[in-house]
């Protein structure tokens, strides 16, 4: 045996103090399996497996695998598959949120404790990839990413149906009576016809198209749809590449992610309509590659960067619509010099090899031109102020236009389960001028930041009509939601922030054009408030274990919710 060390299985022995023994017991258990001599010779590309029976997004992991294998082993390389945590957002508890850094150590340490030259993560579901992106960025070995891809869409009584966006209008529906038992049980099986991530400009397809942009995925890599061929031929397109990628020993992750593709990403956030939550995730993932993401910036791109993409819940379309409408590669070439076109991808071509291959699809109104965009300007806007000193969110292309000005009287939930309590009930002193406040509902504070920022209008005021309000919090909200909705207010209630010196009564201004939220008290009451607040402890849910580790050291919104020692310093 070769004493050669840092390549296929010679990688990464484990330690018995002997080097020889190490390798030759690794060979000995690994041939158990049926292995060749031929096959442990070459370049290993390690693949992750993330599916699991309660992940459907992650419904068609297995074929995309199978394809990856291929792809792999036709280029020369051995393909080795490793399990990893599988996050799902509507099975985890409390929140997919408070997972992702669990998942983002667990793929962070198997990488680095199985011989591998080059790594495939395979996810979608909206924690998944950010959490496979932060690992790739940690280890920094050369990475391919492949999403899973969208579902397809679904149809009931002649209407286009698409999850979730389609699940929370339905059910604010049926919560206002104007949809039957009946009828919305027939709509739960139509919202999800396929598996797939969300069909709309949730936090996935955001998640993934980003990731695209990033040139961490082969082109039209974010937007294929789930069931179909072409994205098990981009499984094994990926394995080729992967399996070069272990040959040359490049590029990686810290040639990949550069200030110039995190502003890209950035650009694209804006320009389809991204999920809120796309900004938590691409800060983290920027923390981890030692690259500053500041909200002003985001800010100023949303301010110059117009939203060219017809989809849910900005626009009319879906995510199939959208790829055949040419995919992320066409909407680069719309956006031209707003997007730095020099910079690298895994395949060794930049994005202008990208543009230059890009579809021009007749008659396609999916993507549009900065002449005729969905809206102006950018999906988010950065709000400061009194209530949010260090930053909060609004996707305003989803908002209700008469709303991004306005002055109410503030209504206090103390809780999400204090909200859940009240919310509906008909005694309710609550009028549609009214402001909702959630707190305690941030990183710390729920915990894990869970997606309760899309608060229900109260039941009395559904059933006049009213589909919109201003509602505030330090909680999340799902890509796939629509609303005047102030997220991410920054510091969090639970350690002190402004949002926990609120009254029921006070008055709130919002005024989006201006860029600011504020609490309409005066300085000297806010700050007898907070001298009167309560010092933070330890809560009961995080007395150990990796509760204990989430709620000391995750840190806030505007720094991505990763744990504060898992930075890279630049």
């Amino acid at each position: 045996m070769s004493d050669e060390q840092g390549k296929g299985l010679r990688k990464g022995l484990t330690s018995y103090g002997d080097a020889g023994f190490s390798l030759f017991l690794r060979k000995a258990f690994i041939k158990a399996a049926g292995y060749s001599d031929d096959a442990l010779d070459r370049p290993i590309v390690g693949i992750t497996n993330t599916a699991s029976d309660y992940n459907p997004c992650h419904g068609n992991a297995a074929q995309l695998i199978e394809a990856a294998k291929r792809g792999v082993m036709l280029a020369g390389a051995m393909p080795m598959v490793f399990p990893t945590i599988s996050i799902h957002e509507s099975f985890a508890h409390p929140t997919s949120m408070y997972l992702r850094n669990l998942m983002a150590m667990d793929t962070e340490e198997m990488i680095r404790a199985q011989p591998m030259d080059a790594v495939i993560v395979i996810g979608g579901c909206d924690k998944t990839l950010p959490a496979q992106v932060m690992a790739a960025a940690s280890v920094d070995l050369p990475t391919v990413v492949i999403p899973v891809g969208p579902m397809v869409v679904g149809h009931h009584r002649g209407e286009v149906l698409g999850a979730c966006t389609d699940c929370r209008r339905l059910w604010g529906a049926h919560r206002a009576g104007e949809i039957d038992e009946q009828e919305i049980e027939i709509v739960n099986g139509r919202l999800a016809p396929s598996v797939g991530t969300c069909m709309v400009m949730g936090t996935a397809s955001t998640m993934a198209c980003m990731i695209e942009a990033m040139g961490l995925a082969l082109p039209m890599a974010g937007t294929i749809p789930a069931p179909h061929a072409e994205r098990i031929r981009l499984a094994e397109a990926s394995g080729a590449c992967a399996a070069a990628m272990a040959k040359t020993g490049g590029p990686r992750p810290s040639q990949i992610m550069t200030k110039a593709s995190i502003r890209n990403a950035q650009v694209v956030m804006q320009a389809i309509g991204g999920s809120t939550n796309g900004v938590i995730h691409l800060t983290a993932m920027a923390n981890r590659a030692g690259i500053d993401l500041d909200l002003a910036s985001l800010d100023a791109i949303g301010r110059e960067v117009p939203v060219l993409v017809d989809l849910k819940p900005s626009g009319d379309h879906y995510m199939e619509h959208f790829h055949h409408a040419g995919g992320v590669p066409k909407l680069l070439s719309e956006l031209g010099d707003l997007i730095d076109l020099d910079a690298p991808t895994i395949t060794g071509q930049t994005l202008r090899d990208v543009v230059a291959k890009a579809e021009d699809v007749p008659g396609q109104t999916v993507i549009r031109s900065p002449a005729h965009p969905i809206k102006p300007i950018g999906a988010m806007a950065v709000l400061t102020g009194n209530l949010a000193p260090r930053g909060a969110l609004i996707k305003h292309s989803a908002a209700t236009p008469r709303l991004l000005q306005h002055e109410g009287r503030a209504l206090v939930f103390e809780s999400i389960p204090d909200m859940a309590a009240r919310i509906d009930d008909p005694d309710l002193d609550v009028t549609a001028d009214d402001v909702l406040v959630l707190r305690n509902a941030g990183p710390k504070g729920a915990p894990g930041m869970p997606e309760a920022g899309y608060l229900p209008i109260p039941k009395k005021l559904a059933r006049q009509g009213v589909k919109d309000m201003v509602r505030i919090s330090d909680a999340r909200m799902s890509g796939t939601a629509f609303g005047t909705i102030v997220l991410h207010v920054t510091p969090e209630s639970a350690v002190g922030g402004p949002l926990a010196l609120v009254r029921t009564g006070d008055r709130i201004r919002l005024d989006v054009e201006g860029r600011r939220i504020d609490l309409l008290v005066d300085e000297a009451e806010l700050a007898a408030r907070a001298a009167a607040l309560a010092a933070p402890v330890r809560p009961d849910w995080a007395s150990r274990g990796y509760a204990r580790l989430f709620h000391d050291t995750v840190t806030q919104a505007d720094e991505g919710c990763d744990f504060d020692f898992m930075r890279r310093e630049g």
